[in-house]
């Protein structure tokens, strides 16, 4: 299993409507960056991701398990483009904030902080720890 952490902007979708989504989960579509793209191509059914608020609120908010490995996107008319399917795991008890997440040397290296405007990355297991200690303090 891989961990890794998807954006989403709370006003275009939330973890709330991703629960709402139920156990059919919900197509994680839009991603048009290559590297981003890459990311979830290599993402296999299983894989935990952390669901990350982001511009409003900037904080790591829930856990999405990955349900449908990749498959074309059906909002990219271009055809280049891939989607997941993703299924709400839970809420975390307290958010960990991007400001706290810099704030722990242990995560310095996380893309979240090195390439910010990344929207789909890898997290490795050390920090997959660390980040879920800190929703629980």
């Amino acid at each position: 299993m891989k961990y890794w952490l998807l954006k989403s902007e709370p006003d275009v979708w939330s973890i709330d409507q991703q629960k709402k989504a139920g156990i059919k989960g919900a197509q994680w579509d839009g991603v048009r960056n290559y590297q981003a793209a890459k990311n979830l191509k290599s993402m296999k059914k299983g894989d935990l991701c952390f669901f990350y608020h982001s511009n409003i609120g900037k904080e790591i908010v829930g856990i999405v398990r990955v349900i449908k490995e990749f498959y074309l996107d059906k909002t990219d008319n271009n055809g280049k483009f891939v989607a997941i399917t993703v299924q709400f795991k839970n809420k975390l008890s307290k958010p960990v904030t991007l400001e706290n997440i810099k704030k722990n040397k242990e995560l310095s290296h996380l893309a979240l902080i090195k390439q910010s405007r990344l929207s789909v990355m890898p997290v490795d297991y050390k920090s997959w720890k660390i980040i879920n200690n800190m929703s629980k303090i």
